[in-house]
């Protein structure tokens, strides 16, 4: 009588954990990430949220997809730190300083102190907390999500690759790059302007800061470059790099898209249509055949 009293039908499990859900659908399906790495992210941000750090999932629901695709490296960062054991950790002497923040837009998310450090402090509970989520909440609460995501991209990958011609000109995609900045150390347009024409000239094709209100401060911002070759030069070979301008910590790395290419002429002009909206419009969820409630 009480196992039965206790049990919880998989409908019941999707409607608690709708707002884990409806966050692992915009990985997947919206951002295109890998499913079974987006299942570890999912457990990070819940691992969190029983550490005290309330609210993350919510939060991030609410911003626009740009940022929840950054949100979610920054999670690969400290999750290679804290289940692999491996990243590169600040020393804890300048843990607080800005230089140590490897993960600025996860500070700013969750409005606390917290660095690598800290997963690296945690490593074993951490690993061992993840894992259990992964198996106990994510394979049975997202399973439905995760195997329409997998046939959908291997559907894509079966479509033949398109071919660039010769002396095309490049898409602005190619030539953007991603910053963020640390949240407390504001960084005005008119900072990024000045500091990439001072050392590269006048290579700034377009800037679009975050877009906030009043007194609020841009956590991020995307630069169109008028060639390539200029975010090469910035980077150094390096997938990330860090700077300051005006005594302020920038990180900027290379701007990746997470588009799904068309698969049939209707889902090209609903892709065309919202393509026009801006990279920080949260567009809807399409139409899957499971539910995120």
């Amino acid at each position: 009588m009480t196992q039965s009293l206790l049990y919880v039908t998989q409908e019941e499990f999707n409607l608690f954990h709708s707002i884990d859900r409806r966050l692992y659908t915009i990985l997947v399906v919206n951002l295109w990430r890998e499913p079974l790495e987006s299942m570890k992210i999912i457990a990070f941000w819940i691992w969190l949220e029983r550490c005290g750090f309330n609210n993350a999932v919510t939060k991030m629901l609410s911003l626009p997809y740009i940022l929840v695709n950054e949100l979610a490296d920054e999670a690969v960062t400290c999750l290679n730190c804290s289940i692999a054991g491996g990243g590169h950790v600040p020393s804890s002497s300048s843990s607080s300083s800005p230089d140590s923040h490897d993960i600025p837009l996860i500070q700013s998310l969750l409005e606390k102190e917290i660095d690598l450090q800290f997963f690296h402090r945690n490593q074993v509970s951490a690993a061992q907390g993840i894992a259990k989520i992964v198996k106990e909440v994510c394979l049975r609460g997202m399973k439905d999500i995760m195997d329409i995501a997998i046939e959908r991209n291997q559907m894509t990958a079966a479509a033949p690759p398109s071919v660039v011609q010769g002396g095309e000109a490049v898409p602005a995609d190619d030539r953007t790059m991603f910053v963020t900045f640390s949240k407390g150390y504001p960084v005005c347009e008119w900072e990024v302007r000045e500091f990439f024409g001072r050392g590269f000239g006048e290579c700034i094709e377009s800037l679009y800061m975050q877009e906030v209100e009043g007194n609020e401060q841009s956590l991020f911002a995307r630069i169109v470059f008028q060639s390539a070759s200029t975010i090469e030069k910035i980077l150094n070979g390096k997938g990330k790099a860090k700077f300051t301008i005006n005594s302020k910590h920038v990180w900027a790395r290379k701007f990746v898209p997470k588009r799904p290419k068309p698969l049939s002429s209707s889902s090209s002009s609903s892709s065309s249509s919202s393509s026009s909206s801006s990279p920080y419009e949260m567009p809807a969820l399409p139409h899957f055949p499971f539910s995120v409630s």
